[in-house]
């Protein structure tokens, strides 16, 4: 979702409703786009995906073939998995692919959970609502946000214990919070749990992590009578509406798995797409590691904003506390309808509140955008007769411009209008490129949606947020 289209109006006072219809997810992109003004839809902080692969060279060769693609069946999803097999240089009997991860994670709660699933919380919302929907009983274990919303897998297994859970997730990285275990304190807890009936190690945003050099257990787990390794490509390859996912379990887990799978349950994109790895696994790889620097880059940026907390994250989005007297849902719907800027607010996340959001990394530019609309929306506007009062400080510096910001930020891959997103034309230029748009571009004025009456004039219902967002 790329652009700067959606702000105030009618067309915004639809989008906001959108949230009030929908239940645990962000309403879909082609549902914001329908209830918009007709504009391009807005800077997306709220689908974790990989905005830098594929590239755009990647992108024609799908555009040429896409009548193709539409027209005709795809391969059985043997072909399609031995493939991608092939690439990751995987066993194709400890693998089976799925019409995304959420698939993946319907068949394994119907064929291999018995009774009872344990899961630490917050964290993706499947994990949770799943098994409550075929009847199962979901031991939820506290993450605890005192200690950054860490998981101790030694406090984890005694809670199994005591609840008698027979099932066991942990999401690595987490979602949410990008909180990540070591390779070593995985092992030791998939060790902890042997006489469970399955132990699900969800590394759906691994590919993003950086603090270990393989944190991976996906080759323990064809080992294993009991663990399976959940995996994503939406998200790696940038591509959620392709629908495409695949596990790692020991083959006589994986075949039941993918015995009960349709047998064309993978589409031609999908097809198209893992066939075409093999040739762009340099840029891949580049792109992660643009990620990688993308997510110090905001994290350094975000944690200047005055009463804001940013969590540790390895995953490709940060979780980050609102000041207190702050309303997730108030912000939420006013960076939206003012500053065309969509977020994940967590309030309907179990074990989150809406004092959290969760924020997609995006490139430099981008995320200056984001802070000038917190700062307006959490601060209220500047006092343009005093001169610019900078909402973002490095150490004693004003960086209320890209211009006064360290070198590092600064240089972000990113020329003059190549915001990365996620609509008709919205892909980034690949790679690193010119130096990021001077000081005027992020200037209060020369950026979509900074009204300095609309703040003043905005009611939330709520009086202490009213104060907070009032305030000069």
């Amino acid at each position: 979702m790329g652009g700067h289209g959606m702000g105030g109006g009618a067309g915004g006072g639809n989008v906001t409703a959108l949230f009030r219809t929908t239940g645990a997810h962000t309403p879909s992109y082609f549902a914001l786009e329908r209830a918009g003004d007709g504009s391009r839809g807005p800077i997306d902080f709220c689908i974790p995906c990989n905005p830098y692969f594929p590239t755009p060279a990647m992108f024609e060769s799908l555009a040429g073939r896409l009548r193709d693609i539409l027209t005709y069946y795809p391969s059985d999803a043997d072909t399609v998995t031995a493939e991608l097999c092939a690439v990751l240089g995987l066993n194709r009997q400890t693998v089976a692919m799925g019409n995304g991860s959420t698939e993946l994670i319907t068949w394994i709660d119907h064929l291999l959970v018995r009774d009872s699933l344990a899961v630490p919380v917050p964290t993706f919302g499947r994990w949770t609502d799943q098994p409550m929907e075929t009847g199962k009983r979901v031991d939820m274990f506290p993450l605890p946000e005192a200690d950054g919303f860490a998981l101790d897998p030694h406090a984890f297994v005694s809670f199994i214990r005591a609840r008698g859970s027979r099932t066991a997730v942990i999401c690595n990285p987490n979602n949410p919070d990008g909180g990540l275990l070591p390779r070593r304190s995985v092992l030791a807890l998939l060790d902890a749990l042997t006489d469970l009936d399955l132990v699900v190690v969800d590394e759906s945003f691994l590919e993003f992590a950086d603090a270990e050099a393989d944190a991976s257990v996906a080759d323990e787990a064809v080992l294993r009578p009991n663990v399976i390794v959940l995996r994503s490509l939406g998200k790696n390859f940038g591509l959620h509406g392709v629908r495409f996912g695949y596990l790692v379990a020991n083959p006589a887990v994986a075949g039941k798995v993918r015995t009960a799978l349709p047998k064309w349950n993978l589409n031609s994109f999908a097809e198209t797409v893992v066939f075409m790895l093999r040739e762009h696994a340099h840029e891949y790889l580049e792109s992660l590691h643009i990620v990688r620097r993308d997510r110090l880059e905001m994290t350094r940026t975000l944690s200047a904003l005055p009463g804001l907390t940013v969590y540790p994250s390895q995953g490709n989005f940060l979780f980050v506390r609102l000041p207190v007297g702050a309303d997730g849902v108030t912000v939420r719907d006013r960076l939206l309808d003012e500053h065309g800027i969509l977020v994940r607010e967590c309030g309907n996340k179990i074990g989150s509140s809406s004092r959290f959001l969760r924020l997609v990394v995006r490139p430099q530019p981008d995320v200056l955008r984001l802070v000038n609309g917190l700062g307006q929306v959490l601060h209220g506007p500047r006092r343009e007769a005093a001169g610019p009062e900078p909402y973002l400080r490095y150490g004693s510096g004003p960086v209320a411009d890209h211009a006064s910001a360290p070198a590092a930020i600064q240089h972000s891959g990113y020329g003059p209008g190549e915001h990365s997103g996620y609509g008709p034309g919205g892909n980034p230029g690949y790679g690193p490129g010119p130096t990021a748009r001077p000081a005027a571009a992020y200037t209060p004025g020369l950026t979509a949606g900074f009204h300095s009456g609309a703040t003043a004039a905005y009611s939330s219902g709520t009086a202490a947020v009213d104060r907070l967002v009032r305030q000069v």
